[in-house]
Order: C-alpha cells, then structure tokens, then sequence
C-alpha cells in the first residue's frame, strides 16, 4: 500500500521526531512508541531553549502556553508553539514548531509535525498530523472502533492489519479537514487532499485528491 507509507506522506525535516520514524515503513507503527521516544528525546533537549515542566514535560521558552491549558507527560512542545485557553493535553504528544492547539482541543498519544493547526474543539488521539495540516473546528480523529476490535488500513484494493486496537488517522502534509468532520479509526489522507464540511471518513484517501463524500472522490484539478 505505497499511498499509506511514511515516505509518501510526511517531509520528515519538519518534525522534531524524525528519529522516530527511522526503520519503520508506516506511519502507524511508531504510535506505541511515542511515549518512550518523547522522554529519550527530551532529555537530550537544549536547556537554553527548552524548560522543563514537572516530570516528563519539555516546552520551548518561545511557545505561548495559557494558563488554563492542561499539561501531562511525556509531552514536547517545539519552538513557536501556542497552545490556548482550556486545551488538553494528556501525554504522550509531541507538538511541533509554530503549531497551534486550540481552544478546549484535546491531545493524546500523537505527532503533530511542524506548523499544523487543531484549532477550535478538535480531539486527535492516536494519530499523526503532518507538515501544515489543519483540521477545521469540530472535527475529530475516532481511534477506537465500536465493536472493539483491531484496526485495520483499507484502500480499495487490499487491507493491512496494524494490530492496533488504538488508531486514529494520518493526515499527510498539507491535508486540510472541514469542520465537524469525523475520521473513523484507520484512516489515511495523502499529501495535499482535502476533505467537505460535516465528513465521514474511513480508509485510505490518495494524494492530491477531494473527498466530497464516500462515493465521490474526485482528483484535485
């Protein structure tokens, strides 16, 4: 499935977690890894541009925390950063540079790559954002499946097993998602694609394309 795969979907110089992705060839593989590789990572980081925050919490001198944001590690926040007024954070994030986390937005076991935007009532749990994403107000990653069971990645013409009972979605660089949509567990969106308003997704969407809906799914002109 070369349209899910790391290679084809993140510029991995726009993250502070590029080692994370080194000797694995999707994306979804290093979601059970990011705890453990946010607390080796922080503690190599500059103290002269990054402040650590009770245990296991780096942020840049730079980024804007409010004070009513909830911060829990592990947990890094890269330079330029803004995380705004109630977000929540609950570990396991890595927050990239210039990245916005918005108002009452809740984070948890993710990358955000550098320059994306959660910005308005946004839930991204288990899931991986790239180079300037943006996910509109109200749309949510669903990591968990309703009936319970293990995640799997389909595309049109196969399906893999990611073992995962967690999994949101992996948004390429520059995906843009309206607003109030919904990407169900095991969603992949390629580089460049964008997705309507009040959407449901599932599956895997392919670069450069425009999901209007599950039945029409058009190339980007």
């Amino acid at each position: 499935m070369e349209k899910a795969k790391i290679k084809n979907l993140y510029d991995l110089e726009k993250t502070i977690a590029a080692g994370i992705f080194e000797e694995h060839e999707y994306p979804w593989e290093v979601l059970p890894l990011i705890g453990d590789y946010i607390t080796k990572l922080g503690n190599s980081l500059d103290p002269e541009k990054y402040e650590k925050r009770g245990e296991d919490i780096w942020v840049a001198k730079s980024a804007k925390v409010f004070d009513s944001a909830f911060l829990a590690g592990p947990l890094i926040i890269d330079e330029g950063a803004e995380i705004r007024h109630c977000a929540f954070i609950r570990g396991k994030a890595i927050v990239g540079k210039n990245c916005v986390v918005g108002n009452s937005t809740e984070l948890k076991n993710v990358i955000l790559f550098d320059n994306v935007q959660v910005p308005h009532y946004n839930y991204v749990g288990d899931s991986i954002l790239g180079y300037k994403s943006h996910m509109g107000a109200g749309s949510i990653t669903s990591n968990v499946k309703s009936d319970k069971t293990l995640v799997c990645v389909h595309d049109t013409e196969e399906s893999i097993e990611t073992g995962l009972k967690k999994f949101g979605a992996m948004l390429g660089d520059f995906v843009e998602v309206g607003c109030n949509s919904v990407l169900n567990p095991g969603t992949v969106i390629g580089r460049r694609s964008s997705v309507y308003p009040v959407s449901c997704v599932r599956g895997v969407i392919a670069e450069d394309h425009i999901f209007k809906n599950k039945d029409n799914v058009v190339k980007r002109s």
